[in-house]
């Protein structure tokens, strides 16, 4: 049983003294974690992978951490935080973008003309067909949670999830497919 898996039972125990050392345990993970997820981001960017980590960490309880089941839920919960805070990063940045921060005005729609085909943010295209793939395939959702928002090769993916790697090679596959489906508007 590894030092991390021995600590997340103390704290499902109650032992309040381990969610302050689960921290600096798994701290070296996550940061590498955010910084390869944040690496894939545009320049300029303005959360930097300490913030991504410190945010996550607070989103998941912070020192009065839940009693996690193990390793694999613990790695689960801080996926889905860096997908949260990554999302809702790109749907500020994209409000301000387009004049969210300004007055709105009505929209003249006989003077609109409709773009076809305009690309769409590819974060929150993932992250909204995503809800579609969990429904069909839950562990599939899992392996691009890990995978695509926080990074993990899937060596890792495979080890937090506690099953092959080629099983997450298969799920990771067939996800990559369903969500360009999703995204595009197939059936």
């Amino acid at each position: 049983m590894s030092e991390v898996t021995q600590i997340l039972e103390r704290v499902r125990l109650g032992d309040a003294q381990a969610a302050e050392a689960l921290l600096p345990l798994v701290y070296e993970d996550l940061r590498r974690l955010a910084a390869q997820k944040m690496a894939g981001e545009a320049p300029g960017q303005t959360l930097q992978p300490t913030a991504l980590v410190h945010e996550a960490w607070l989103r998941l309880g912070a020192d009065s951490q839940p009693p996690w089941q193990n390793r694999a839920h613990f790695f689960g919960a801080a996926a889905e935080a860096m997908r949260r805070i990554l999302v809702e990063n790109a749907r500020r940045k994209s409000r301000l973008k387009r004049g969210g921060d300004q007055e709105k005005e009505p929209l003249d729609t006989e003077a609109l003309e409709i773009s076809q085909g305009a690309p769409t943010d590819e974060l929150l295209a993932v992250h909204d067909a995503l809800d579609e793939l969990a429904a069909e395939d839950p562990m599939a959702a899992q392996v691009v949670k890990l995978r695509y928002f926080v990074g993990l090769p899937l060596s890792e993916v495979a080890e937090v999830l506690e099953i092959s790697a080629r099983t997450a090679d298969r799920h990771w596959a067939y996800a990559r497919a369903r969500l360009k489906q999703v995204i595009r508007g197939d059936a």
